[in-house]
């Protein structure tokens, strides 16, 4: 009895209990902010790109518990199907449906809106949650920087597609996925393009301060109209976007680095959360032109308050789709 005592309270073994008792609260907190509000969506229509896995899909997942009509708007249909049956079979609510949406082509985008529009004349929530990161240099099929291109100027195109029918289905919300990575970033006014030098994760930045400035300019043009528009930072979380990465989208990166990054990795659930939050909390029905992580506002960066960044980046990205309001 002594001799186990004695092990239960050695050093060693008491350090260990510690240790692992520490990293799991940490783990725990790490996971950030929940959304635990309980709201009824049924006979609210809703917009999810980029959602057949990660963030995306489990925001789709929540959404479908709570009755949402969700229209899941995806690239790889093979994949979004099959996140599809897999929502409805968890949730059994079979008003989840599949459509083609890929952000790297602009006439794809005016199909899926003009697609949406013959099906539906309301609209209550836009989610623009897809998005690349850290990728090569590759142009869009309309000659965009890819991330430019796919995390801003093409949910910029489909949300002022998508306008008419967000204002007919007032009150109504836009949630846009940007990043903490935001604040390192810069609009490069004489080179928004990359055209001149490309710096793959300064493009990446430049992209999600854009969908801040996006943000915020979006809620001043919308003023009045009872449809809001607020941004988010999901944390880092485990999924998908890191496999262009260096090393770390490689699977012996995953395998090596994993168990280091693990306590400070939020899971793709926990990472939706505040996608939920500022979709579906009623205390934000009037809130607009905001930044939230952790179901919790926050400040933006620097850069993203600079309005002449934000109206010069709205009149570029009119030209570049051929859209205006």
């Amino acid at each position: 009895m002594n001799a186990t005592k004695d092990y239960l309270f050695s050093p060693l073994v008491y350090g260990s209990t510690l240790s692992a008792i520490g990293i799991y609260f940490l783990r725990q907190y790490m996971q950030g902010g929940q959304f635990t509000k309980n709201t009824d969506e049924t006979g609210r229509v809703v917009i999810v790109t980029g959602c057949n896995q990660g963030i995306g899909k489990e925001t789709v997942l929540e959404l479908a518990r709570r009755g949402a009509t969700i229209y899941m708007a995806c690239r790889d249909m093979r994949k979004c199907q099959q996140a599809r049956q897999e929502i409805i079979k968890a949730t059994n609510n079979h008003n989840v449906f599949a459509r083609e949406l890929d952000l790297c082509s602009m006439k794809s985008i005016r199909n899926f809106a003009d697609g949406f529009k013959q099906e539906q004349n309301k609209l209550h929530i836009l989610i623009n949650n897809a998005g690349i990161m850290d990728c090569p240099k590759m142009l869009t099929e309309d000659g965009f920087e890819i991330q430019i291109g796919v995390n801003h100027m093409g949910h910029f195109l489909l949300t002022l597609l998508l306008l008419d029918v967000l204002k007919s289905s007032a009150p109504s919300r836009i949630v846009v996925l940007s990043s903490i990575a935001h604040r390192f970033g810069r609009i490069k006014r004489d080179d928004l393009n990359s055209e001149k030098s490309y710096d793959r994760k300064m493009a990446y930045c430049q992209s999600k301060l854009a969908n801040i400035l996006f943000t915020r300019e979006l809620s001043k043009r919308l003023e009045g109209t009872g449809v809001t528009v607020n941004a988010l930072h999901p944390g880092v979380v485990n999924t998908e976007l890191f496999r262009n990465t260096p090393f770390l989208g490689s699977k012996i990166g995953k395998i090596l680095i994993a168990p280091f990054i693990w306590i400070f990795i939020k899971t793709a659930r926990n990472g939706a959360q505040t996608s939920l939050y500022a979709a579906l909390d009623p205390s934000l029905e009037n809130v607009s032109g905001k930044y939230f992580s952790d179901c919790t506002p926050k400040h933006v960066g620097s850069a993203a308050q600079y309005d002449d960044d934000a109206e010069f980046l709205w009149a570029e990205s009119e030209k570049w789709t051929n859209i205006s309001i």
